[in-house]
């Protein structure tokens, strides 16, 4: 009897002790609540207690603030840990959205490791600190963004003409000047592109310079060039409030990443859709060759570094890519994580993309030729060769452009190339629109300094040569490059129906004559060390021959 007592009293004070330090676990020891011990507002401590932010619209209830307190609505002017700072200037109020609409995370946890998403399985981790404006992907879709040259251009415009002298732009200008000349009288233009800047901003600024008698004025305004103007305008309607996201944009507008992947409907289809790549679930994502933490921002840029690495069997080229690429493609690809909220939240330039059909990418041919193309056939459409690939033509060659009209480099990229990795850019296949392709000729027009092609009297097929002399020259000078039947090798596909319904007699037998300078395609006009000159019967006879494949199934 006795032992059983004692055994029920140890139970109880064992019980008893749980309890108690159950207790102390959660009305002392909780971090949330030693962070607001610490804290100190203008009357004093401030009230410890649980806080949070619930949205109803948004099905969110946020208790991030019980940590953040400085970044929960009314208490802003929280002094104590860093923690408890208020949250940095943005064009949303925070008390609004809540925090995880942006950050992601768990918003109902009050633990750290929890809160912040790195609880096993949690589909939402939070975004790390130098990707925090990913986030606003969420909802933005940032329209016309050009290409990272253009930034670049503007950028250097912005700061040549020392218009951080009076303006903030992203944290940085409106600084004091000796004798107290300066120090911010214009506005701050970090979010100019998103609120939209006066037309006449120009004008009206040289008339200050001119007729002000405020020095300031007069010393750091001018005249511009109209060719810096706009490079300043395009750099200026950027600027949304989001430091280093459009500049991450225009990089994957540069590269070329849409020539095989779609993001919202537009890009091609030999690599994943990329619409929701910031969405991925980690727990559904295999780390076993991610050195370092199972992180999704980790895993992208491994797989940026090294594709087939990450995913065995990939079809993906290794891109050679800087760290600096590989960081501002990271950035880029965890900021498409479109939401499911009720469109009252959409903002402007998501309702412009999805009701409107606004272009993500400017619609200038650099811009275009490098959202779509560059990947394939080069920045500068000099061509490109990945191991195990074919080779992309090149695009720029003067001798292709001075022998390709408008017309059929068009329908080019209209069609493609069914059956290559040519996919059809026209507006039902791959999204361009036709002004769009039109942009794109023009631009590889002036990358390979050829304003036309050359002038073309012929009839489309005017060929009269005899196709079986022309299937012996091929089979001794065309199939190595070209294949036995056409099919390609290190050389485009020949037999290809698109190709030889828009290519003429002219185009093909002026190809096989010039050749193509800079490649390995070299022209039969003239001999060389390694094979004859070929005749005009001759390169009539071949043309007679490739024509045979046009209906060839």
């Amino acid at each position: 009897m006795n032992r059983n007592k004692n055994l029920l009293l140890l139970s109880s004070l064992g019980v008893l002790a749980l309890l108690v330090a159950a207790a102390v676990q959660e009305n002392i020891l909780k971090s949330w609540r030693r962070i607001q011990g610490a804290a100190r507002g203008e009357a004093g401590p401030v009230d410890v207690r649980l806080r949070q932010i619930v949205v109803p619209g948004l099905k969110a209830a946020d208790r991030c603030v019980s940590c953040h307190v400085g970044m929960a609505p009314g208490e802003t002017g929280i002094a104590g840990p860093s923690v408890v700072a208020a949250h940095p200037p943005v064009a949303h109020d925070p008390g609004e959205y809540g925090c995880t609409a942006c950050h992601g995370g768990q918003g109902r946890a009050t633990e750290e490791a929890d809160a912040h998403g790195a609880a096993p399985f949690w589909p939402e981790p939070m975004l790390e600190a130098r990707h925090a404006y990913a986030g606003c992907g969420t909802c933005h879709t940032h329209v016309r963004v050009p290409n990272e040259m253009a930034l670049e251009r503007g950028q250097r415009v912005f700061e040549r003409l020392d218009c951080l002298a009076c303006h903030k732009l992203d944290g940085r200008g409106g600084t004091l000047r000796p004798g107290g000349a300066g120090g911010m009288e214009g506005p701050d233009l970090s979010r100019v592109g998103a609120a939209g800047a006066a037309v006449d901003w120009y004008e009206e600024h040289l008339r200050k310079a001119r007729e002000g008698a405020d020095a300031t004025w007069k010393t750091c305004f001018g005249p511009t060039e109209e060719d810096a103007r706009r490079d300043l305008d395009v750099y200026l309607a950027s600027r949304v409030g989001a430091p280093g996201l459009v500049e991450a944009k225009a990089l994957f507008h540069t590269l070329g990443c849409r020539g095989c992947h779609k993001v919202n409907g537009v890009g091609g289809d030999d690599g994943p859709d990329l619409t929701r790549a910031g969405a991925r679930d980690p727990g559904r994502t295999d780390f076993t060759h991610v050195p370092g933490a199972p992180t999704l921002a980790n895993w992208q840029a491994e797989h940026l570094r090294d594709p087939a690495k990450i995913v065995p069997g990939s079809l993906m080229p290794a891109l050679g890519l800087t760290e600096e690429q590989v960081d501002g493609l990271t950035f880029y690809l965890l900021s498409l994580r479109k939401s499911g909220f009720p469109e009252a939240y959409w903002p402007k330039d998501r309702i412009l993309a999805e009701r409107f059909g606004e272009r993500e990418f400017a619609a200038d041919g650099a811009t275009l030729y490098g959202t779509f193309c560059a990947a394939c056939h080069g920045a500068q459409g000099q061509g490109m060769r990945y191991p195990g690939m074919s080779v992309a033509p090149a695009v720029a060659n003067a001798d292709f452009l001075a022998v390709a009209a408008d017309e059929f480099i068009a329908g080019t990229v209209e069609r493609g190339r069914p059956g290559r990795r040519m996919p059809a850019w026209g507006e039902k296949e791959g999204g361009l629109r036709p002004q769009e392709v039109r942009a794109v000729v023009e631009h590889l027009r002036a990358l390979g300094g050829v304003a036309a092609a050359e002038a073309d009297t012929e009839p489309p097929h005017w060929a009269e040569g005899d196709a079986e002399a022309g299937a012996r020259l091929y089979g001794a000078y065309c199939a190595g490059c070209h294949g036995a039947a056409g099919e390609g090798a290190d050389g485009p596909a020949l037999k290809n129906r698109v190709l030889l319904s828009t290519a003429t007699d002219t185009y093909l037998a002026q190809t096989i004559a010039r050749g193509r300078r800079g490649t390995s395609m070299p022209g039969f006009g003239n001999a060389s060390t390694v094979h004859p000159a070929l005749s005009a019967e001759d390169t009539e006879a071949l043309v007679r021959f490739i024509r045979k494949w046009e209906n060839a199934p």
